[in-house]
């Protein structure tokens, strides 16, 4: 971690500065006329971009919630491990590892052959595959999850923070008009209920859930079906008998429904997912008035001969399955994309709904706008063209569609008889084959941009054949030079907006290809980090180069790293130690060869600031990268 760049400071070096000028905090305050972007909605979602806005204080951030604060239990818990990275972005990766229930075993029960009545373990798999990510699939409040992120918000320069008891009733768009042309009509809902105000807004973000009024208001329309099946959740302290209730469990029993067991932070307490009634193609679950009895009395009879006895309900909910997708994820209809740029955008539950047994609900939420934060803060910054907005439409929807397809099927296999769900000579349950066959995507780190103007063709991949273009940068152990440091690479990365570019030496001991771009990068006018750098920005404001040696620590002179990587910055001109890294030394990995990095030649991998790779080029591809950048950002002489 570094800080005192720009001066000495005590205290905890989370907090920054504030922001001169920005709003007054509190809960009375006045809602403000204009803003540059309001979130609509406290759920993950809307936290999540609130988090990365919240950095910059030239933007003005709104987030609105219709509840009086911040939600304290219940609601979703998994948080695999693409998210786990993201986290680790935002600076409280390491707060969940120490808090979360991690998921390392998930064990497989069916009806026991001999009494059908009974249950009995079938097997068990790892949950993560060994290296699929330095982080651990966790299991945690996600009221907690928001409290991470509400921290953040509150710690950054601008000391975000939500304005409770508002939501969103209506907006409208003016075409005509460039400045703060989304006029948006937000209703109270606390002790002024009825009262209304309207905020006009250069971009408006929805991620007011299923029932979004932002989706409404832009004629945005969720389709898909529903599996006409009730489900019970329920967060408990309980005492039982079952001897893996402290691991994740999926369990099918012969005649009384299906069980997804998750143990849960601290210890003690659990969530259970519980099959309950099949419903009429007509019917609604609420008309069942199941309650919190219904789902122990269902989750006992499943778990025959075994019994749970709850001493506490902390949350309960009753659900049933649909799964749903919006057309689009902007304002903008396809046949009109070409003739004008999104203003308002949807995010999470309100553009994809989906079961939660998979556990993906709160992550892809989380996805959509780690996506689009970068991208509206390059554009209101004036980096970017708005032409870059279409592109969250376009790579998040079809990462959704896959959400949607996979989620549907996992949720058909586990809703099936047992009769139905195993594969005939397959050695296994389906619902088990199923879930290994998902581990990837559970985790996460199945997303696969594809080639655009953020992604580069795939025509130099077989340089780095382990750091798929399009896909999130794999980290992997390195040394850092200056100091001897073991660390994971990918850590890095900050949620700050920035682009990465990891040169990867090439095999020659004095390094000359890597110097050589080092050297163009930091004087050539064609280079993206002098072109793209403003004056009096520091040299690695935009484009933050780090260099990765082939050598140990103990070959390598760090005097004779090139000037970009011990670069002068601060209003102290204060030298950077942190840019330069080799292979470990201490047995926990070659990053060349974990990650399929061509030692003869080397290589640039070029990282998005969403933490998903751009591009790969050779070293020497000077001009390849200056063209790819051009697709990117507007030159600084442009504005």
């Amino acid at each position: 971690m570094q800080f005192y760049l720009d001066g000495f400071r005590p205290g905890d070096p989370d907090i920054k500065d504030a922001a001169p000028g920005r709003r007054q905090t509190g809960a009375c305050r006045p809602l403000p006329e204009t803003v540059d972007v309001l979130i609509a909605g406290c759920g993950p979602a809307g936290l999540c971009l609130a988090a990365q806005l919240a950095q910059f204080p030239d933007i003005e951030t709104m987030i609105v919630e219709p509840k009086p604060g911040p939600i304290e239990k219940g609601q979703a818990d998994g948080v695999n491990t693409r998210s786990m990275e993201m986290f680790q972005a935002f600076g409280f990766g390491e707060t969940v590892k120490r808090e979360s229930y991690w998921v390392n075993q998930t064990a497989f029960w069916m009806p026991d052959p001999d009494n059908p009545s009974h249950i009995r373990r079938i097997g068990r798999e790892q949950d993560v595959a060994d290296d699929s990510s330095e982080m651990p699939h966790t299991l945690m409040n996600q009221a907690r999850v928001h409290e991470l992120f509400l921290e953040v918000m509150k710690n950054f320069p601008s000391r975000l923070e939500p304005d409770y008891s508002w939501a969103v009733q209506d907006l409208v768009i003016d075409r005509q008009a460039d400045d703060h042309p989304v006029t948006v009509t937000l209703v109270n809902t606390g002790v002024n209920a009825g009262e209304t105000a309207t905020v006009r807004a250069n971009y408006v973000v929805g991620c007011d859930g299923a029932r979004s009024s932002v989706r409404k208001a832009i004629g945005g329309e969720l389709h898909g079906d529903a599996a006409h099946q009730a489900w019970g959740v329920m967060d408990i302290l309980a005492n039982t008998d079952f001897p893996d209730i402290r691991q994740k469990c999926l369990i099918a029993s012969a005649k009384e429904g299906n069980l997804l067991v998750l143990p849960r932070e601290g210890g003690y307490l659990l969530r259970m997912y519980v099959e309950l009634d099949k419903l009429n193609p007509d019917e609604r679950v609420a008309t069942r008035n199941l309650r919190s009895d219904d789902i122990i009395a269902a989750a006992n009879r499943i778990l025959r001969p075994y019994t749970v006895d709850v001493k506490e309900v902390v949350w309960w909910s009753i659900y049933e399955i649909g799964h749903r997708l919006s057309d689009r994820f902007d304002d903008v209809p396809e046949h009109e994309a070409a003739s004008r740029t999104p203003r308002v955008f949807t995010a999470g539950d309100a553009c994809h709904t989906h079961s939660p047994k998979a556990g993906q609900g709160m992550n892809v939420s989380m996805g959509d706008t780690f996506n689009l934060g970068w991208k509206l803060a390059h554009v209101l910054k004036q980096r970017s063209d708005p032409s870059l907005l279409h592109s969250y439409s376009a790579e998040r929807w079809v990462e959704a569609k896959r959400l949607i397809d996979t989620d549907h099927e996992w949720a058909r296999v586990m809703s099936a008889p047992v009769g139905e769900s195993e594969l005939d000579g397959a050695g296994m349950p389906r619902f088990q084959k199923q879930f290994i066959e998902n581990l990837e995507f559970t985790g996460g780190l199945s997303v696969h941009y594809d080639p655009s103007a953020l992604v580069g063709l795939a025509t130099h991949q077989s340089l780095a054949s382990g750091q798929v273009i399009g896909r999130r940068f794999h980290s992997a152990p390195v040394v850092r030079v200056s100091d001897a440091m073991q660390m994971q690479l990918g850590h890095v990365a900050e949620a700050d907006g920035r682009w990465r570019l990891y040169a990867f030496a090439d095999k020659d001991t004095s390094s000359s290809r890597l110097h050589r771009l080092a050297d163009w990068l930091e004087t050539d006018p064609a280079s993206p980090v002098v072109r793209y750098t403003r004056k009096g920005e520091d040299i690695d404001a935009v484009i933050d180069v780090r260099g990765i040696f082939q050598q140990t620590f103990d070959q390598l002179s760090y005097e004779e790293m090139p000037s970009l990587l011990k670069p002068i910055k601060g209003k102290l001109g204060l030298q950077d130690h942190e840019k330069a890294f080799c292979v470990d030394h201490k047995g926990k990995g070659d990053i060349f060869d974990m990650r399929g990095i061509d030692r003869e030649n080397g290589c640039m991998i070029i990282v998005r600031p969403d933490q998903y790779i751009a591009h790969v080029l050779p070293l020497d591809g000077f001009d390849e990268l200056a063209r790819f950048f051009e697709g990117v950002f507007l030159p600084v002489n442009a504005l």
